[in-house]
């Protein structure tokens, strides 16, 4: 990134506005040349004390100096967030993290179609997100070489060429935390039951979810070999598994994904009616 002449303004400056702020901060780029339109007293007192950046209340000419500008706020207030904005950014690339929210709504509501969708989640907030990104055709290599500068600042990123696959980005990884945190639930629950401590069941979970992560991300095998070079037949991770088999837990998650992915495409559906 050209630090000495990028300047890049943020719509929303909540928690993953301040993720990627944070990022680019530690990246080299300077205070300054970042701004932020932020109408919430407290989220702007916020930005001020971790990131030494004073808020707009609202959007004025100072935008005007913007290469990019990202679109954190809620998709419900898209539209109406838009209104001010525009007049001030035609010239922009527009980077949207607003999910739901498909391109030819934002096109319309930006005045512009040099436009990017991206789908991240919330593990960016400490620099481990990943993030999918959806570009329309009038995005150049340039802009998209900045995109991936601004969220690379978050984690790991990658590009989809069918805008409609962000909803499957959404059900897999945008919503994929919670399905984490959610065996977490579980397996802190069963040691407890087992006679651990909560603290101790706890750590065994994160640990062991991270550390099998972190296998699998250096390994050229896949999950299913992984798997199986764990799992002895009659031993206790075959019965753990059969277990799981014989509940249909697999097969349950997968439809619950499937939830998510058609729920992803009926939000954008909602979304883009204003």
């Amino acid at each position: 990134m050209s630090t000495a002449s990028t300047h890049i303004a943020f719509i929303g400056g909540g928690n993953m506005a301040s993720a990627i702020i944070g990022g680019l901060i530690r990246q080299g780029l300077q205070a300054s040349q970042i701004m932020v339109v932020e109408p919430f007293a407290d989220t702007a007192a916020k930005l001020q004390q971790d990131c030494g950046i004073t808020a707009l209340q609202s959007a004025d000419a100072t935008l005007a100096q913007a290469d990019l500008v990202v679109w954190a706020v809620k998709p419900q207030v898209f539209s109406e967030a838009a209104t001010p904005v525009t007049p001030h950014t035609l010239g922009a690339l527009h980077l949207s993290v607003a999910a739901g929210i498909r391109t030819d709504s934002i096109c319309r509501w930006v005045g512009t179609d040099r436009v990017v969708r991206c789908m991240p989640n919330t593990p960016a907030l400490v620099g481990q997100g990943i993030t999918g990104l959806f570009a329309c055709p009038s995005v150049t290599a340039a802009d998209k070489a900045l995109v991936e500068q601004v969220m690379g600042t978050t984690g790991q990123f990658l590009w989809v060429q069918q805008e409609s696959h962000l909803d499957a980005v959404t059900a897999l990884s945008g919503s994929g935390p919670a399905y984490v945190f959610y065996f977490l639930e579980a397996m802190t629950q069963a040691g407890v039951g087992m006679g651990l401590s909560a603290e101790q069941a706890y750590q065994l979970a994160v640990a062991t979810f991270s550390g099998a992560s972190s296998l699998a991300a250096a390994s050229s095998e896949s999950p299913e070999v992984l798997r199986q070079r764990v799992t002895s037949k009659g031993g206790t991770t075959y019965a753990a598994i059969t277990s799981l088999e014989a509940s249909g837990v697999k097969a349950s998650f997968v439809q619950a994904m499937q939830a998510a992915e058609k729920r992803a495409r009926e939000l954008g559906d909602e979304y883009g009616k204003a």
